[in-house]
């Protein structure tokens, strides 16, 4: 009896840790995605100087083309994946990281520096739309809020890791060295180069453990390969869990077109509701402002007070301060529930911003700055960052899934883009406080949003969601 019982017992923490690695290896697509989004800010101090970028349009550009890159690459994931599979979407965003990472780090002139940012910003457009996708579709229920922000987690863990490295990676220089004296140094000449190619590493595990991973079970049920399904399904939960989960899928496609989807279907009446859901939840989370402190970490720093190398150093802190929070809210996202969290961080990014408006206001310098900035960190990690991956990834039917999620993750892109390519010019038109202002503004707007229209998909299955909006418009 004993050993039946701890043989049964094994045999379901071996499907449990089957689940764990493989949304894992889906989930580096994250890493790379938060690696590759934010070494810029690091590398900016060195490589603005050595390519003689003087001008504020043309900095802004080399900050924000990656985002037009994710944005195109979010834009065809919806029709490619659906087409060829979650699956080899992310080997192709695996390739696309390790190739872009080290042609963007050794270019020669500033436009082939632009192109294959332009590229990278492609493959952080396919993971970041696939990743958590993916893993939505293999998570029961029960779990799939924790194992889709383990996507959050390893994006803060590729953050924090860019920020390690452009630290580490970075020599000390003069407190008010010149332009021309970077540009001169080691580290304008070739800092930054590596900053760029440390990538490479996790691109190619990442790359190696997607060749691993099983399809996804309801891509594999949308195409008719129920039985692929099925086994997928009964390896990571067992056979009652499979015959359970296959039944539903197979209600979800009932009466439906298991075809390709166009954009004309998703603005129906029966579906534009989670479609519009989606999108806003995409643009508020970029339009919240904390991106901007991500992104511009540097100059944020020095108008603190802080010189270059104590800049990268608090940059570095912020990432782990991202990081303790984003734990925080795997252990919670299943227990007290999406809307929560998400009514929290509008509320909680409303009250920072609008601090650090008046921080910036008294001219206050050092620490209180830090402070304010770690806690909108925080804030932000414990709530949209995570939560808004899970519901967009929750929230569309089954057979519009792959199409409704690129069309959000589209959206956030352009409105990342857009906030990216513009803050240098809202900044000098209204300096920082204006800037932090706006932001608490946007923040309370959305926080009425989230409190009028965003449901709580807490232990629901993907198809109890679907049943739910369509009967009555949740």
């Amino acid at each position: 009896m004993n050993t039946a019982t701890s043989s049964a017992e094994d045999t379901v923490a071996m499907r449990l840790g089957y689940l764990i690695l493989t949304a894992f290896i889906a989930a580096l697509g994250g890493l790379l995605f938060g690696y590759d989004w934010v070494v810029i800010s690091g590398a900016k101090p060195f490589f603005v100087p050595y390519f003689r970028l003087t001008n504020g349009n043309t900095i802004g550009w080399a900050m924000s083309c990656a985002l037009l890159g994710a944005m195109l690459g979010a834009f065809f994931t919806g029709w490619a994946s659906d087409t060829f599979g979650r699956k080899k979407m992310l080997i192709l965003a695996a390739l696309l990281f390790a190739l872009s990472s080290v042609m963007t780090g050794w270019a020669s002139h500033f436009i082939w520096f632009s192109v294959w940012r332009l590229a990278g910003g492609v493959a952080i457009g396919i993971a970041s739309n696939i990743s958590p996708l993916y893993i939505a579709e293999i998570a029961p229920a029960r779990l799939r809020g924790r194992l889709v922000a383990v996507n959050q987690l390893t994006i803060v863990l590729g953050i924090l890791l860019a920020d390690i490295v452009n630290w580490r990676i970075a020599r000390p220089l003069p407190a008010h060295a010149t332009a021309a004296v970077i540009a001169a140094s080691w580290d304008g000449r070739f800092a930054w180069r590596w900053m760029f190619t440390a990538v490479a590493i996790p691109s190619v595990a990442f790359f190696i453990g997607s060749l691993l991973v099983p399809e996804s079970p309801r891509w594999l049920a949308k195409k008719g390969y129920f039985e692929r399904a099925a086994a997928v399904l009964t390896r990571i939960g067992g056979s009652q869990h499979a015959s359970s989960e296959l039944a539903d899928i197979r209600r979800s496609f009932q009466g439906t077109s298991r075809d390709k989807v166009n954009l004309g279907v998703l603005w129906s009446e029966a579906l534009r509701r989670p479609v519009l859901i989606g999108i806003f939840l995409a643009v508020f989370q970029q339009w919240c402002g904390i991106n901007i402190i991500f992104s511009y970490a540097q100059d944020i720093f020095q108008a603190a007070g802080y010189h270059i190398t104590g800049v990268l150093f608090e940059i570095m802190v912020t990432g782990l301060v991202n990081l303790v929070f984003t734990l925080v809210a795997i252990g919670l996202v299943d227990k007290i529930g999406r809307r929560l969290l998400m009514l929290l961080g509008a509320g909680g990014l409303l009250v920072t911003h609008s601090l650090l408006g008046w921080a910036f206001l008294a001219h206050l310098k050092g620490w209180p700055v830090v402070i304010l900035v770690m806690a909108a960190i925080g804030c932000y990690a414990m709530t949209l960052a995570p939560v808004t991956w899970v519901l967009i990834s929750e929230i569309f039917p089954n057979r519009i899934r792959g199409t409704a999620v690129s069309l959000a993750v589209s959206a956030l892109w352009i409105a990342d883009f857009i906030l990216t390519q513009t803050f240098p010019l809202l900044k000098g038109a209204v300096g920082n406080v204006g800037a932090f202002w706006l932001y608490a503004a946007i923040c309370a707007a959305g926080f009425l949003f989230i409190l009028k229209f965003i449901p709580e998909t807490r232990n629901r299955s993907l198809e109890q969601l679907e049943m739910d909006f369509a009967k009555h418009g949740l």
